[in-house]
């Protein structure tokens, strides 16, 4: 019986790979992220989304019809008690080549946010900033971070419920000035897939909270709503995900980008809302 267990799990978790990188290829196919000789920059948070990432990316660059590069890059941003020698290590053994940028931006966080204020905006601003300017050091043509379904999901909704605005995380997006391309992979692929997969491969993650500041309070009570939804209405993530994919214009009142006087699309850059296109037009 034992042994049945053993082999049973064995499928499980041979099925649950194959699956994630089932998904990522056709995320990649889907929004074109990856082209031939594309070098690509996988961001290494030490998370468990990030090793998934960097694992489901070198076996599609082994079985794609195309070529590609990969180069895993952490930001060692000094927090106390990161465990930047267990990721090296890592990344040495995992035979992709990898960089480790040292950037004291905890010391910067910490002088500029008051204590008890979130500082992930910042530090995210910040560490995106760095991943801009050692992609271009690097010579990297595409940015890949490791956001997931989940991520998406709650992002677009953070934006409904507290921005008042349709907007959501795309799997790729090009940078404002138009130097950067960010893409995210893992964008068909759910959290606790990731989970699973970090548990099966054993990854050296990294604890969560290691910089003491937690995670922002409205994002924890969307990622606790949806595990409710998972719990009590099964497919109603994916359905508010592909919601995203299914968009109507017509059916939504953004003048902006639906004139609903000649019941047309506009000609205009559908990230443009109406207020931007009333203003411009003001006299």
């Amino acid at each position: 019986m034992e042994l049945n267990e053993r082999n049973q799990l064995s499928v499980s978790q041979r099925r649950l790979t194959k699956r994630i990188i089932k998904l990522t290829a056709e995320a990649v196919t889907d929004f074109g992220m990856i082209q031939d000789g594309d070098k690509v920059l996988v961001a290494m948070s030490g998370g468990k989304d990030s090793f998934v990432l960097l694992e489901a990316l070198k076996t599609l660059q082994a079985r794609a019809p195309i070529d590609f590069s990969l180069v895993a890059v952490n930001i060692h941003q000094h927090i106390p008690q990161f465990p930047v020698e267990t990721l090296r290590t890592y990344l040495e053994d995992c035979g992709v080549p990898y960089h480790i940028e040292d950037q004291d931006t905890y010391s910067i966080i910490q002088r500029l946010i008051p204590d008890g204020q979130n500082v992930c905006s910042l530090c995210s601003r910040l560490r995106r900033g760095i991943l801009y300017r050692v992609a271009d050091e690097l010579g990297c043509t595409k940015i890949a971070l490791g956001h997931h379904m989940d991520d998406i999901v709650s992002t677009f909704l953070l934006n409904v419920f507290y921005g008042g605005r349709l907007k959501g995380m795309p799997p790729i997006l090009r940078s404002d000035d138009g130097r950067h391309v960010v893409i995210r992979p893992l964008a068909y692929v759910r959290e606790y897939e990731t989970e699973k997969m970090a548990k099966i491969r054993n990854y050296p993650l990294i604890g969560k909270g290691l910089c003491g500041a937690g995670e922002n309070k409205k994002r924890t009570e969307l990622k606790a709503l949806i595990r409710q939804w998972d719990r009590e209405c099964p497919g109603r993530v994916y359905n508010i995900f592909m919601s995203m994919k299914r968009v109507s214009p017509s059916h939504l009142m953004d003048s902006g980008i639906y004139d609903f006087e000649t019941f047309t699309r506009r000609s205009v850059d559908a990230r443009q809302t109406s207020d931007e296109v009333q203003k411009a037009s003001a006299p």
